[in-house]
């Protein structure tokens, strides 16, 4: 599983493809780029997931949802629509699906970021006005779901220092 970081301006061609940034080319292995699974992500951006991500995410979704529940099913159809598979071509551009462009408002100008093991593609203006909506206190967000990450955050500038 890749652990994915950065944030990176990036410009989409009239083609809709994106080159993604060299940064994340190298956590992703450096020359041969794996095979992605590009979807519809939360906020109006898109998700690139690498295919071995994809394929965990979908086995943990498809064993806990169950198609027979309505809720459940919805969910389902949800996630996986305008689920497309991309490959990166030799200028380590992926070419997005007009539909996904429309979905998520991409321009010319994009903003690319790395978090976990995905990646995600956001209009440059919708990513400045999300970011613009920073919570005044993210320390306190950090304390209400310190739980769900087993006990906190590292406190300080130590990263290693418990809380």
């Amino acid at each position: 599983m890749f652990q994915l970081t950065g944030e990176y301006e990036c410009r989409m061609d009239d083609k809709g493809r994106i080159k993604l940034p060299a940064g994340l080319i190298r956590q992703l292995g450096g020359s041969s780029l794996p095979t992605f699974v590009l979807n519809r992500g939360q906020e109006k951006c898109l998700s690139l997931f690498p295919k071995q991500t994809w394929d965990f995410t979908t086995q943990q979704i498809n064993s806990r949802l169950n198609v027979y529940d309505t809720k459940h099913r919805e969910i389902l159809r949800y996630f996986y629509r305008g689920a497309t598979e991309v490959s990166a071509d030799s200028a380590d551009r992926i070419l997005i699906p007009k539909s996904l462009i429309e979905y998520a408002q991409l321009g010319k100008d994009c903003t690319i970021i790395g978090y976990a093991s995905r990646i995600e593609i956001w209009s440059k203006s919708r990513y400045e006005d999300w970011l613009s909506k920073e919570p005044d206190d993210f320390a306190k967000m950090l304390d209400d779901v310190k739980d769900v990450l087993g006990g906190g955050m590292p406190s300080g500038n130590d990263p290693s220092s418990p809380r």
